[in-house]
This record gives C-alpha cells, sequence and structure tokens, in this order.
C-alpha cells in the first residue's frame, strides 16, 4: 500500500473506507507544493529535494566565492582597500537585512512565487555583476544579489519543510538541507580560486545566470503553485513592520560588518547599532500592536524556535572564523595560490556530507538536542587544533585533521539546527521560521567576523609594538582569532540544551485530492486516535477529513515498487 502516491502512475490511489474496504481516491498530479507532500523514495521527491537544495547552495556559496578574487577584482576596476570589503559585505548586508521580510513574504504571497522572484533577481544581477566596468556598479550588483538571495532562501526552505511528509523523510530533507549549507561555504573558497585563476574573476558572476534559469525552469515544473494565504485579514500587508525590521537589520548587519574597520568606539559603529536597536523595538512595539502583525510574535513561543536560532547564530559566529582566518594563513603565511587554497577545503566539504547522512539516520533515535550539543564540542576541537598549527605548518600534519574533525561537528550541529528550528512551525509560518533561521546564520556570520577581528588586530598589533616581524606578528594574530572561534563555538553548546529535543514522527496519511481541503491526517488502524490540538500561534480553518490507508507491515515496505 502506498501513501500518497499510486503505484501505477495512473493517479489512483487506493485507501480504506470507514469500514476496511478499498475505495479510490484521485491523486494529485506529482508535483510538490501546497497540498502535497512527498517520500523521498519517489523520483519527484528526490527530484523536488535536489532543486531546493540548489537554491540554498547558490544563495551560501556566493557569500564566500568572492573571496578568494578580491585581489584581482581590486586589480581590475581600481578599488581602493576601504571600497573593496564592499564586494564581499554587500551581498551579506542586504542579504541578512531583508531575510526576515522575504520570509514572511513567501507566506503571503506563495513560496514559489518568491522563488522565483528572488531567482530572476539574482541571476540578472549576477550578470551585471559580471558585465560591471565601475567599482560603484559591481557593489550596487551585490547588494541587489543580496536581496534575491533574501527571497530565495526563506521560500525554498519553507517549501521544504511543508512539502515533506512529516517524520523520516522531513528529517532527511531537513538533514541534506543542512549539510549543504556547510559544504557550500567550503565549496564557494574552492570555486572561487578556480574561477579567479581560471576564466578570470568576471566568471565568479557569470556562472550564476545559467545557473537561475535552469533552476526557474525546474521549479515551474516540480512545484505546484502557491496561493496567497486565504482571507483578508492575511492579504493585508504590514508595511510599517517591514520597513522598522528591515531597516533595523540592515543597520544592524552594516555596524557589525564595519565594525572592524573603522573600530567599535566609532561614531558610525555607534550610531548603526544604536540605530538598530530603536528600529527594532518599535518593530516589536508595532507587532504587537498589529491586527495583521509581520512577524507575529507568538511565534517565538514555539518551543524551542528561539534557542535553535541563537545556536546557529554563535556556532555560525565560530564556524566562519575557521573558514575566514584558515584562508588567510594560508594565502598570507603558507603562501598558498587562491586555487591551492581552495582545494584545501574540499575534505571539508566531503565531511559535511557524511555528517550530513549519519545525523539524520540518528535524530530519529536520540533527538537534536544531544546532537547538537555533541557537534558543537566536536567542532571546537576541530577548530582550537587548526588555532595550534605552527608558523610554517603542514597542511596534513597541522590543517587537515583539525579541518576533518570541524566538519563532522558542525555538520552534525547545522543538520539537527534546522530540524530544531523548524519543529512546531505552522505551515502557514514555515517561511518565516525559515527567515529566522536564514537571518541568524547571516548575522552570527557578520558577528563573528566582528569579534573575532577585534581578538585578532590586538595580538597583532601587541607584537608589532614589540618589534616582531610582520608575517609571525599576523600569524599570532589569526590563531588568536581561531582560538576564540573555538570558545565560541562551545558556547553554543550551552545554548543547545535549551533547544527542543525534536524526533520528528508520524503516521503515513493520504492527501486529499482537493487542494483546497488541505491536508489532514486520520489514525491508520494499528494506532490510536489522536486528539485534536490547538495551534498555539493561528487557528486553522477546518479541513475536510481524507482517508489514510492502514500503516503497511514491514514487509509490504521492503517489497513495494517506487512510486
Amino acid at each position: 500500500m502506498v501513501a500518497a502516491e499510486s503505484l501505477d502512475g495512473s493517479g489512483a490511489v487506493p485507501a480504506a473506507g470507514p469500514a476496511g474496504e478499498a475505495k479510490v481516491e484521485q491523486a494529485e498530479p506529482l508535483v510538490g507544493g501546497a497540498g502535497r507532500q512527498l517520500a523521498l523514495r519517489s523520483r519527484i521527491g528526490v527530484m523536488t529535494l535536489v532543486l531546493l537544495c540548489a537554491v540554498q547552495f547558490l544563495d551560501i556559496v556566493d557569500a564566500a566565492i568572492v573571496n578568494v578574487a578580491l585581489p584581482s577584482i581590486q586589480r581590475s576596476l581600481n578599488f581602493s582597500q576601504q571600497n573593496l570589503q564592499w564586494v564581499a559585505s554587500g551581498y551579506i548586508l542586504t542579504y541578512g537585512g531583508f531575510l526576515l521580510l522575504g520570509g514572511r513574504l513567501s507566506d503571503l504571497l506563495g513560496r514559489r512565487r518568491m522563488l522565483l522572484a528572488g531567482l530572476a533577481v539574482f541571476g540578472i544581477s549576477s550578470l551585471v555583476a559580471g558585465l560591471a566596468d565601475g567599482a560603484g556598479l559591481l557593489v550596487a550588483a551585490r547588494l541587489v544579489q543580496g536581496l534575491g538571495a533574501a527571497l530565495m532562501a526563506p521560500a525554498a526552505l519553507s517549501q521544504l519543510t511543508t512539502s515533506f511528509r512529516e517524520g523520516r523523510e522531513r528529517t532527511t530533507a531537513l538533514g541534506v538541507w543542512g549539510a549543504v549549507s556547510g559544504m557550500a561555504a567550503a565549496a564557494g573558497v574552492f570555486l572561487g580560486g578556480v574561477l579567479a585563476q581560471g576564466p578570470g574573476w568576471r566568471w565568479v558572476f557569470f556562472v550564476n545566470p545559467p545557473i537561475t534559469v535552469a533552476v526557474a525552469i525546474a521549479a515551474i515544473a516540480l512545484l505546484a503553485a502557491d496561493h496567497a494565504s486565504q482571507g483578508t485579514g492575511d492579504r493585508a500587508f504590514d508595511s510599517a513592520g517591514a520597513v522598522l525590521v528591515t531597516g533595523g537589520m540592515l543597520a544592524l548587519v552594516y555596524g557589525l560588518v564595519r565594525a572592524p574597520a573603522i573600530g567599535w568606539g566609532s561614531g558610525q559603529t555607534i550610531l548603526a547599532l544604536a540605530g538598530s536597536v530603536v528600529l527594532l523595538l518599535l518593530f516589536v512595539r508595532n507587532e504587537r500592536r498589529s491586527s495583521n502583525p509581520l512577524l507575529p510574535l507568538a511565534i517565538l513561543r514555539v518551543k524551542g524556535l528561539v534557542a535553535a536560532d541563537l545556536t546557529q547564530l554563535i556556532a555560525f559566529a565560530g564556524f566562519f572564523s575557521l573558514l575566514f582566518y584558515a584562508t588567510l594563513y594560508m594565502q598570507e603565511v603558507l603562501h598558498y595560490s587562491p586555487l591551492k587554497a581552495g582545494a584545501a577545503y574540499l575534505p571539508i566539504t566531503a565531511g559535511f556530507a557524511v555528517a550530513g547522512a549519519v545525523t539524520s539516520q540518528l535524530i530519529p533515535r536520540i533527538g537534536t538536542r544531544p546532537i547538537v550539543t555533541g557537534g558543537c564540542l566536536v567542532a571546537a576541537v576541530g577548530i582550537f587544533a587548526v588555532s595550534r598549527a605552527p608558523l610554517h605548518g603542514s597542511y596534513l600534519v597541522d590543517l587537515l585533521p583539525g579541518f576533518m574533525v570541524m566538519a563532522l561537528g558542525a555538520g552534525a550541529v547545522f543538520v539537527s539546527i534546522t530540524a530544531a528550528a523548524n519543529a512546531g512551525v505552522p505551515s502557514q509560518q514555515a517561511g518565516l521560521a525559515a527567515g529566522l533561521l536564514n537571518s541568524s546564520q547571516q548575522i552570527g556570520s557578520a558577528l563573528g567576523l566582528a569579534v573575532l577581528s577585534v581578538a585578532a588586530t590586538a595580538r597583532t598589533d601587541q607584537l608589532l609594538a614589540a618589534h616582531v616581524p610582520q608575517i609571525v606578528a599576523s600569524d599570532a594574530g589569526y590563531h588568536r582569532a581561531l582560538l576564540v572561534g573555538s570558545i565560541v563555538m562551545a558556547a553554543a553548546a550551552l545554548l543547545a540544551l535549551r533547544i527542543k529535543n525534536t524526533r520528528q514522527s508520524a503516521p503515513v496519511v493520504m492527501v486529499n485530492a482537493d487542494p483546497k481541503a488541505g491536508l489532514t491526517p486520520r489514525p491508520s488502524a494499528q494506532q490510536p486516535p489522536r486528539t485534536n490540538r490547538v495551534d498555539p500561534i493561528a487557528k486553522v480553518g477546518h479541513r475536510t477529513p481524507t482517508s489514510v490507508a492502514p500503516t503497511p507491515s514491514p514487509q509490504d515496505r521492503t517489497s513495494r515498487p517506487d512510486a
């Protein structure tokens, strides 16, 4: 017996009637989306997962891919040293600043619609960046790129959490998503080195448009068209809240990005950070009073959600420290070429893949909390090992072991955090939850770089004042930052103790053929009826019950053909 998909591809799905006799329901077309839940063992399920993870890979890789190309960009477009940082930071600024808005828009206007809009913005701005003949145009294109990513990422993650069946299917899908996030960060450095040393820095941007076109075509083919939220109340847009939260997030990320360059005590930094606090406080006040808030504050009462997002924020601050300062160490101290420095991270991508596969199997057995806690501690050990590399260190002896330990630990963290942060969130607010999680990642990256830069600079300046050679002082500064990064990663383990210990499991359900009816499971023959629960965040309207097939036996599961 197959739930939600027919055995013969005709669209007819056998189901159990009231007295156990078989009846036939007409299944929806093999398209993932609203009112449709997929199985990973089906072809459409695998294709949908690959599509959505490709979106996440594109978003994350573009934050890292330009780093090793910056020297070439500076020479080609005559960037000043002060403005060069905005090629990388401009993307992070708008990506982090618009994520909450992008997440909520995907809930209100439709996830596929916002995904396609984000892909269009991202692809066009990438083409403009590749064709840029001046510094100003390139920075402007990067700012728009970040906006496109902010529309894409929460739409893709919320589409994933609502497309796959709750339980092992969804846990595995979220595990792959989390692993892809870490793999993309490491792969971006490698790809940037390959392109910068090969066809040139412009191809760092030219590779994006054909990929976005392919992903958009796949999204149209695989994802069912989402409809805007039903009811006039949900259609009312909280414009004041959108302006306040976007302004507050932009000011916060801007202050964190600029602080390392101009100092924490500078008037510009203080003004940006203080302004962000004021705007975000006004946003909270607005949301409390609004009848249709952009961010329903009740979502923060979902058990473990805030702890999961904060853990992601702190853990990504520690993880980003390794990528940033280990790259500086390899290029500035060990004199690696951009290609060689990028290739040094390839084993990390393999480590994330292994961690993702193992973690997705462990979550249903032991839950997310012990995995996140243990993973933070393991990753901290790996970063600490890298911080002990000597001045003239060896990659195989001094860097690779720490890289692999960090990848296994951080991979487990990001996979489990993604599952924990989405557990218990109603489907109509999945985009908002995705925006919160992705925002914590981007703010964590900016915060980590800002804080660790202080540690690195202080150590380097101290040694230079003592007339230590520049290369030795820089090396010591990089390693001090890595040491602090390992401490930050270990601190994330304390926050992880507060996250929800998610072990998502649910009976196999049928999907109603009526797209307006939603997805409402009834208990299978082997399980007692479930009591109705009131959604703590939003009232869900009445939905037509659907028929449920009896839970298949283990023999049925292993012998039936794939859908």
